[in-house]
């Protein structure tokens, strides 16, 4: 089945050039051109990828972003940005964009992050489909994992989390214990081999931390190995 990607943006060049490239690469493509528009189509229209600018009339890319995930709409976004402003990049992520590229980049790049994320939710989807993930949970101390149902559960309540919390929080706990680091995070967890920005685990981790941690400045779960990376481990009873 042909998958189909939401692009969101103003700039009407933009738009055609990333509906050509992804058309060519083999996706059905809708577009919006402000932010109302963009988040109507994305929860009236079955997607599997949004592609969200940041800047845009009516309600801008944070916005659409927070109001899709407060709708449980969680599918992939991948925000676009003209700014080098870290802040904004953090909030969307910390909003619930799964990933981000600044402007300019190229078609080529787009296509290939694009094949990458859906590459990485088709994964999932097939893991959580298969019989052996259906009969498994993961349990860590008061943190539950259920991978069958895409769900975690932290002193028996349900955790909201983005797919990408989702995916980072069940990769560091089937390598419970072992050290990891932010390369190895982003290559596991958001599957594509662009060098770039680590900021991006740093941010997931801190979300996570502030759904799991009783004391987010002392985490007993996720911890950090200072000029390594990070870990999961059981919590120390004291």
């Amino acid at each position: 089945m042909e998958k189909k990607v939401l692009v969101v943006d103003d700039e009407q060049s933009i738009v055609t050039l990333l509906k050509y490239n992804l058309e060519q690469a083999g996706y059905i493509v809708l577009t919006a051109m402000d932010g109302e528009e963009g988040k109507n189509l994305a929860m009236a229209e079955k997607t599997d990828l949004i592609i969200l600018d940041l800047m845009l009339p009516k309600l801008d890319g944070i916005e659409v972003c927070k109001q899709l995930r407060q709708q449980k709409i969680m599918t992939p976004i991948l925000m676009l940005t003209a700014k080098d402003d870290e802040f904004d990049k953090v909030l969307g992520l910390e909003l619930g964009a799964d990933d981000y590229m600044t402007k300019p980049f190229s078609p080529r790049e787009v296509v290939a992050r694009t094949k990458a994320i859906l590459r990485r939710a088709q994964l999932h989807q097939e893991a959580a489909e298969s019989q052996e993930e259906q009969t498994d949970s993961i349990v860590i101390g008061d943190l539950k994992i259920l991978p069958e149902f895409y769900e975690a559960f932290f002193l028996e309540g349900l955790l909201e989390l983005t797919p990408k919390e989702f995916e980072l929080l069940l990769y560091l706990a089937k390598n419970k214990g072992r050290v990891l680091t932010r390369d190895q995070l982003r290559s596991a967890v958001w599957n594509y081999d662009f060098a770039g920005d680590t900021r991006i685990v740093d941010v997931h981790i801190s979300h996570l931390r502030e759904k799991i941690e009783i004391n987010t400045k002392k985490p007993s779960y996720i911890k950090t190995i200072r000029g390594l990376g990070y870990k999961l481990e059981e919590p120390r009873t004291e």
